[in-house]
């Protein structure tokens, strides 16, 4: 059990490593390619396509080929991805170049991000407690080292592509040697079956005994018998897809995803654009809120226990609302520096809590979860490169407020996170 839970850390902490290894060098990108905010944004939405493309078919990817594969061909992708943004920017000096390992690189991410969640859906079913927000929390580790040495790497003037060479190497490696120790069943071997049960996997205290939602779409009748159905591939993610609390949990996740990935790609440029701030001050920003964070994620398991998911969503979204809008409107730099850190705490929970939810049944954690995804990655791969096109009409700061209105339609949805999905089980069990 330590190997399998060290393997997900692991593979948490890749990811994390391989996000803000080119996000704490976009000002050097930009500055290689002479690029304007707008064309920054066009080049994270060849990011952006390709991932919501990865993020849509994942559902299906893993059940077929199972967390541990698509985990590893995943991880290898982004590690191509990487070398080949860091070709298109030192070698060639070629957009195209760069978003074609854009392209890579969401193609890659997405995939191994849902996988990822399942595999450690999987562990926290397993141990029976929650470690969801440490396993982010690892990623969030990852960011923070990725940071420091991008910041390092800024300070210096090293090239990107030797940077990110490094960091391909890195991942790629690392993650399939932690691939062997993965062990969430591939659900994809078997058509699988599931009935409905008077379990839970967690008591959340924020609301007691909640009602049981069924595992079958809305319309189903609640007297059903207990009887075994099957299910393929196809239908899971269907289900998955008409299931609205599903769909109302990704809607919950997608503000807080947004309020983050915002955070990843725009806070080192509207430091040295907004403040006038050096680029390396701002890879500097982005590491501080990084680091918060992470502790709000490595606090998260405690936290949880002691009010429950919808306490805790709903002080995320309040408080990356207080962050954001102190970091648009701080009058100086260093009060700035002081709101990525609320911005941090802030975000820094909402993911782990969303997946957690969309995960709670096991034979449809990998459909729900891929729909979660979908809707928060979308949020967090597509809002950036929307807030590029409204920073050339309003400013990169400006730009920054409309991911506010996302995170009241959080806050009020928050109840959402503590109800939970019936419990499923395999076919010997069901008889």
């Amino acid at each position: 059990m330590s190997r399998w839970r060290a393997a997900v850390l692991a593979s948490y902490a890749a990811s994390g490593i391989a996000f803000a290894t080119w996000v704490s060098r976009l000002p050097a990108i930009r500055d290689g390619l002479n690029l304007t905010p707008g064309g920054i944004g066009l080049l994270l939405m060849c990011m952006t396509v390709a991932s919501f493309i990865s993020i849509s078919a994942s559902g299906l990817i893993v059940l077929r080929l199972g967390p541990k594969l698509t985990t590893r061909i995943g991880s290898s992708m982004v590690g191509a991805g990487l070398v080949t943004v860091g070709i298109g920017t030192s070698i060639a000096g070629s957009p195209l170049v760069v978003a074609a390992g854009l392209g890579i690189l969401g193609l890659g991410t997405a995939s191994w991000n849902t996988a990822s969640n399942v595999e450690g859906a999987s562990l926290e079913r397993e141990l029976q407690r929650h470690i969801m927000p440490h396993l982010h929390g690892a990623f969030s580790l990852g960011t923070v080292a990725a940071a420091g040495f991008g910041a390092w790497a800024a300070a210096i003037h090293m090239p990107v592509f030797w940077h990110f060479l490094a960091s391909g190497v890195v991942v790629t490696s690392s993650v399939v040697a932690a691939t062997f120790w993965f062990r969430a069943e591939r659900t994809a071997a078997a058509t699988q079956t599931f009935r409905h049960e008077e379990t839970d996997t967690f008591q959340d205290p924020s609301t007691g005994p909640l009602p049981i939602i069924s595992g079958e779409p809305d319309g189903a009748q609640p007297d059903a018998p207990k009887t075994a159905v099957p299910l393929d591939n196809k239908r899971l993610v269907a289900l998955a897809w008409r299931d609205r609390r599903t769909l109302l949990i990704g809607i919950l996740v997608l503000g807080l995803a947004l309020a983050e990935g915002a955070a990843g790609d725009w806070v080192a440029l509207a430091l040295a654009d907004g403040y006038g701030q050096s680029d390396a001050a701002g890879a500097v920003g982005y590491g501080l809120f990084v680091t918060f964070m992470t502790i709000g994620r490595f606090a998260g398991t405690a936290i949880l226990d002691r009010f429950g998911r919808v306490v805790v969503m709903r002080w995320c979204s309040a408080t990356a609302v207080v962050g954001l809008s102190l970091f648009v409107f701080s009058p100086v730099p260093w009060l700035a520096f002081v709101a990525l850190a609320v911005w941090g705490l802030g975000a820094s929970l909402g993911f782990p809590v969303g997946m957690s939810a969309a995960a709670d049944d096991p034979v449809h954690a990998a459909a729900r979860v891929s729909v979660v995804s979908t809707i928060g990655y979308g949020a967090f791969l597509c809002g950036p490169p929307l807030l590029g096109l409204l920073a050339e009409h309003f400013g990169i700061l400006h730009s920054l407020l409309a991911p506010l209105v996302l995170l009241v339609v959080s806050f009020f949805l928050a109840p959402l996170a503590g109800q939970k999905a019936a419990k499923s089980v395999h076919p010997q069990e069901a008889r």
